[in-house]
């Protein structure tokens, strides 16, 4: 796995996965690590469906939908932030990501803005593999509640290679650029760790999303993003039953990524609903609604 530290496993080679802090080791989270399963191609349709299901239930799955609706002056989102898009200056540009994972038999979207001013060779590394669609059917090949969940090895295509997921991508790197601090939802390049790799280069494909553990990650990854909605969908994937490499049993991947550009404030709400609806016809939505009607 790349790093946010590599982590050197004796059966996968070199990660690519940020360190473990020892309060987030497997085990020691609410729900402990499953131990290992039979090969993922054997686990029927139906018995994905039931470790989903029982994981949403021990977990409290949040309502899924992201509700789009629009005035003539603003877009909403369902959102958790640290940065309140609301408080975005009128005129300021944006550039955001907006990725739809395929899990448990749905679709979940989650959105998180670039920082090419932080870290322009980062983004735009991030938007070549998104423009040549590198990302599409990747799998979150790692996730540990309360710590990180990782994806973008291009290895997780493959069912057939999963005691290698976590690994490659390794002949593509990018030059550090760590400026950004992590707080929960940031969003940063995996790495090999510094044994290897004293100058600190990014992987050129995997990237993870912060959900804790932040003192461990500051200064050691290149930081490029940062999750504005759908930071509930990542942290139920960190709460789903893993092997014994972190990697989650049931298949969680990548179905798209779309990337568009935003001026002004975003404004956010929460529903219940479980289909983006919109409220307005096409010529009354923002450029963000008209962007998310058009392709999904």
């Amino acid at each position: 796995m790349l790093s946010l530290g590599l982590i050197a496993f004796a059966a996968h080679g070199q990660s690519i996965s940020p360190t473990v802090p020892a309060s987030a080791a497997p085990g020691t989270a609410a729900e402990p690590a499953v131990p290992d399963l039979p090969s993922i191609e054997r686990i029927a349709n139906d018995a994905q469906r039931q470790i989903f299901d029982a994981a949403d239930r021990a977990a409290g799955k949040p309502a899924s939908g992201t509700q789009v609706t629009s005035s003539p002056k603003k877009t909403t989102f369902s959102a958790p932030k640290v940065e309140d898009p609301k408080s975005w200056e009128k005129d300021s540009q944006h550039k955001l990501a907006v990725m739809e994972i395929k899990f448990g038999g749905a679709i979940e979207t989650v959105m998180f803005e670039l920082y090419p001013q932080d870290a322009p060779l980062t983004v735009s590394n991030f938007l070549d593999n998104v423009e040549t669609g590198a990302y599409k059917g990747l799998a979150f090949h790692r996730a540990i509640e309360g710590f990180i969940v990782q994806t973008g090895d291009p290895l997780s295509s493959d069912e057939g290679a999963r005691d290698r997921w976590g690994t490659g991508g390794a002949g593509k790197n990018v030059p550090a650029e760590i400026k950004r601090k992590h707080s929960k939802g940031a969003v940063a390049m995996g790495r090999k760790g510094d044994k290897v790799n004293p100058s600190k280069e990014s992987n050129g494909y995997q990237f993870y999303f912060a959900l804790g553990h932040y003192g461990s990650l500051d200064g050691n990854y290149s930081v490029f993003g940062q999750v504005i909605s759908g930071l509930e969908v990542l942290e139920r994937v960190s709460k789903m039953p893993v092997d014994s490499n972190d990697c989650p049993i049931a298949r969680i991947e990548i179905k798209d990524i779309k990337i568009i550009d935003h001026t002004g404030p975003l404004y956010v709400s929460e529903t219940a609903e479980d289909d983006k609806t919109y409220t307005k016809p096409a010529s009354a939505l923002s450029p963000v609604g008209r962007f998310l009607r058009r392709v999904w």
